[in-house]
């Protein structure tokens, strides 16, 4: 995994200070992979409880402006499902397939 301490407690507390309790966040993508150089932070959030599309938005915009004020505006690429949901979505496959859990809400 390609983070700094630093990054994983940041993006930890901004995930406490926004999501619900039993959120979990995981690393997927070219920063979970330790053989990779450079690429963007990738970050599946899967919540306890699905959100109707304005919470998504809602949150997803407090979770990321947190994010670019502890991390100076790095590339950051978020995808947020629900935990028991069927996503059809290519990348939360791969998200889930590949990625590594940063944080247990």
């Amino acid at each position: 995994m390609r983070l700094k301490p630093q990054e994983v407690d940041a993006i930890t507390r901004a995930a406490r200070e926004v999501f619900a309790p039993g959120t979990a966040v995981f690393l997927f993508g070219s920063r979970a992979d330790d053989g990779r150089r450079g690429g963007d932070i990738d970050l599946l959030i899967e919540t306890r409880q699905p959100m109707t599309p304005a919470e998504l938005v809602e949150q997803r915009t407090r979770f990321v402006s947190r994010l670019y004020r502890a991390l100076d505006e790095q590339r950051i690429d978020i995808v947020i499902t629900a935990q028991e949901q069927q996503d059809p979505r290519p990348v939360v496959a791969a998200a889930r397939r590949t990625g590594i859990l940063l944080a247990q809400i």
